[in-house]
């Protein structure tokens, strides 16, 4: 009779903990109506055995934040979460459909405004043994921005005394070449109460703002809204600093002034402010621009062979 009860038990666990379709880490494009393609993310897993949980970034920027309930019914699922960056005073409101291994759907957002979006499952970047890495390459060359492009109109970047520097809020800077895996040693120095990021691949930023305070997520170091680092490290404003960047697949490593704050941490999916979804593909450098002034010097990328 146990055994039979036991077994009993293992059938309704094995059915309470069955995948829904939408289960698992999803890379969207979003369409806002004005002809834009912007990207978006979302993951959606069991918590317990009947709840859907999950984590979500917005197309208009912001941190990964939690879903409390996925609603899921066979290949359709619907969730809403409140406004973090947006405008408005609505919750942001995201309905869509499974179809085979992509998705469709809609997105209320909190001012009213309404997106349609498509996506993919997102690969999981695994690598098998350790990369060959190739020569330095040097991406600042000291004395323009040869090499690199501005994400909008306002290019507000010089090039001064081997110092690339963003002197006012302004477009983001991105290298022309791609990259997979590779190693990025960049310095850089901030005044008092501004922000920027190095984005790895043109999709994972790495924070950088003039915070103080416990490190977290979203302060400098952070892959922002994801992996924390695990101590303070930074020297405050006006001050020059080094991060010394190692990416494989989806695994991060940052060395900042000499000190090791993520070890070989998983990024689970893109960041805010990404410059696309195609997560499967190499992507560039990309500087933020569009916080504050920032300066950056002695830009040298390893890739991996």
């Amino acid at each position: 009779m146990r055994s039979v009860l036991m077994a009993i038990f293992i059938f309704m666990y094995s059915c309470a903990l069955a995948q829904q379709p939408v289960e698992g880490k999803w890379d969207l494009t979003v369409s806002r109506g004005d002809g834009k393609l912007v990207p978006a993310w979302l993951e959606v897993k069991h918590s317990g055995l009947k709840t859907l949980v999950g984590y979500f970034v917005a197309p208009d920027g912001g941190s990964a934040r939690p879903v409390a309930k996925v609603t899921a019914t066979g290949n359709k699922f619907s969730f809403s979460i409140p406004p973090q960056w947006e405008r408005g005073e609505g919750e942001l409101t995201v309905e869509g459909e499974v179809k085979g291994r992509q998705v469709i759907g809609s997105m209320l957002m909190p001012d009213g405004r309404k997106y349609t979006y498509t996506g993919e499952r997102a690969p999981d970047l695994s690598r098998t043994g350790d990369p060959v890495w190739g020569d330095p390459v040097t991406l600042f060359n000291g004395k323009n921005t040869e090499g690199w492009h501005a994400s909008g109109q306002k290019n507000q970047w010089v090039a001064e005394n081997g110092v690339l520097r963003s002197p006012a809020s302004g477009s983001n800077l991105i290298t022309d070449r791609l990259f997979s895996d590779f190693k990025l040693h960049i310095e850089f120095r901030y005044p008092r109460g501004s922000n920027s990021g190095v984005y790895l691949r043109g999709r994972y930023e790495v924070q950088i703002e003039d915070s103080k305070g416990e490190p977290s997520n979203v302060s400098i170091g952070g892959i922002y809204g994801y992996v924390t680092p695990n101590q303070r490290f930074t020297m405050g404003p006006d001050v020059w600093q080094t991060y010394d960047i190692t990416l494989i697949g989806r695994r991060v490593t940052v060395v900042a002034n000499g000190k090791t704050i993520i070890c070989d941490q998983l990024i689970p999916g893109l960041t805010g402010g990404a410059l696309d979804s195609r997560e499967g593909e190499p992507g560039p450098i990309m500087l933020q621009g569009d916080h504050g002034p920032i300066e950056y010097r002695n830009i040298v990328i390893t890739p991996a062979k």
